[in-house]
């Protein structure tokens, strides 16, 4: 009997179309797989919904029509992402019973390509963190090791995809919430351009760096799923369409540039050696490595975390206990904003709101915010410096890789230092992927590859040679 849940997109294609399994087939097996487990990477699960979506692929699929590569594949949904009459909570107390009113763009772009979505995954609170510890409903297991973190804060749609319990999902990435817990994971994970794939219907973080983006087994899979979310939307005024062609680069004329900023103190030895070996193969396969230096990278985490919540405290306002999730009564308008909030917001949203408001306040507004915005723009020269020197970066995607469950909850700032490979891309709006490299022990490490805006094929020809090579 083949084992239907750790089939790659492609082969569940080939096996529907040829009748080898139906959709239902794969839908139960991935149901059964979930009902098992006990890493809580999922939050809610609709099982007839999914059985309903499966079988009209199945009906599709008996009438002998085209059916599209994600046909009746089972995947998982981030549960920051609205899927219309779904629970959608963020992982938040105060979103805990909303009903999303309607489809998120991607959503509606998977539907149509007959997609079967099993459930919405697991996440840090308002997508805010670094492992998943934030959801206010329990941490996400890592399926490497129960007692640690799947990262985050798209740990339950990394872990899914890792646990075989889902073929591919979807996730967002602020600050590095793909590419870190894919990492964790040992999964695929790529945070697209900014503006590449559309936000609309997506719980808004920071908005200048929100994007969403897929986890699947493998670099194909991912660019299968990555084609068909991709693309402007009249609902994002962010979008765009990016001209991404499909012209295969091949390593053995590349300049792949390796930043001397990401191999200082920090990064711990291991996986430093893990990502050295990972561009040396590159470099045997005929890539010309070049280092390249990114000065400004001292600055990015300080800068990055005075954006982020400054944005998010204006977007979070909205949850005040007047026109979503939860209210709590009170004798006057003022009470209900307070105690909605306290009663519904955790720890970390409530302090990104107040650091963000305090570095949006008048006197506080130039020392903060204007300067972190100023950093920004000398970090997008870093980048687009170094690119003039080379053709696509190679570095890690974490210090370290899953720590325990636990381990840096209570120091904030060792939390925030997980983020210190990601969040640089994430200020100049660029694209990156995470690609499983090796293993210390059992625990995975990723590579991080990162291109200029819109080289998605080129981080994704490249992965594909790389993956083999790492193999």
């Amino acid at each position: 009997m083949m084992n239907l849940t750790n089939l790659s997109i492609k082969e569940c294609h080939e096996g529907l179309k040829n009748k080898k399994f139906s959709s239902k087939e794969l839908t139960s097996a991935y149901l059964e797989k979930i009902k098992k487990s006990d890493l809580n990477s999922f939050l809610s699960v609709r099982e007839d919904l999914a059985i309903f979506q499966a079988e009209k692929s199945d009906e599709k699929i008996a009438r002998g029509e085209q059916i599209s590569l994600l046909e009746g594949i089972s995947c998982a949904i981030k549960d920051a992402i609205l899927v219309e009459g779904e629970k959608c909570t963020a992982a938040s107390k105060i979103l805990e019973n909303y009903i999303a009113p309607y489809d998120a763009t991607v959503i509606k772009k998977l539907k149509e390509q007959g997609a079967v979505i099993l459930g919405k995954t697991n996440t840090d609170e308002f997508t805010m963190g670094a492992s998943t510890e934030n959801s206010a409903f329990g941490v996400v297991k890592n399926p490497h090791d129960k007692t640690r973190v799947a990262g985050g804060s798209s740990g339950g749609s990394a872990a899914a995809v890792a646990a075989d319990e889902a073929c591919y999902s979807l996730g967002s990435d602020t600050g590095g919430s793909i590419r870190q817990p894919a990492s964790f994971c040992g999964v695929v994970g790529l945070c697209p351009t900014y503006g590449a794939v559309s936000r609309y219907g997506l719980i808004a973080h920071a908005s200048s760096f929100d994007q969403i983006g897929p986890f699947a087994k493998n670099v194909e899979d991912i660019e299968v799923v990555f084609n068909a979310i991709k693309g402007k939307d009249p609902l994002d005024a962010t979008s765009v369409e990016s001209e991404i062609s499909n012209f295969k680069f091949q390593i053995s004329n590349l300049r792949i540039g390796v930043p001397k900023e990401y191999f200082a103190k920090g990064l711990e030895p291991k996986v430093e050696k893990i990502i050295r070996e990972a561009i040396k193969k590159a470099e045997e396969a005929g890539a010309k490595i070049v280092e390249i230096s990114l000065p400004s990278t001292q600055y990015a985490l300080a800068c990055y975390y005075i954006l982020v919540p400054s944005e998010a405290s204006a977007n979070l306002a909205r949850f005040d206990g007047i026109k979503y999730g939860l209210s709590s009564p009170a004798e006057n308008l003022l009470d209900v904003y307070l105690k909605s909030r306290g009663q519904g917001l955790g720890a970390e949203p409530k302090r990104r709101i107040m650091i963000g408001t305090y570095c949006l306040s008048s006197g506080y507004y130039d020392a903060y915010y204007k300067k972190a915005q100023e950093a920004r723009n000398l970090i997008r020269q870093d980048f687009s410096n170094a690119f003039e020197k080379c053709d696509l970066i190679f570095c890690p995607v974490s210090p370290f890789p899953a720590f325990k469950i636990g381990e840096k909850t209570d120091d904030p700032l060792s939390m925030y230092l997980a983020d210190i490979y990601t969040v640089a891309v994430k200020l100049a709006g660029l694209p990156g992927l995470s690609l499983p490299a090796g293993k210390i022990g059992n625990l995975p490490v990723g590579l991080q590859i990162i291109g200029n805006h819109f080289q998605e094929n080129k981080i994704l020809s490249i992965a594909l040679e790389m993956e083999n090579m790492l193999q």
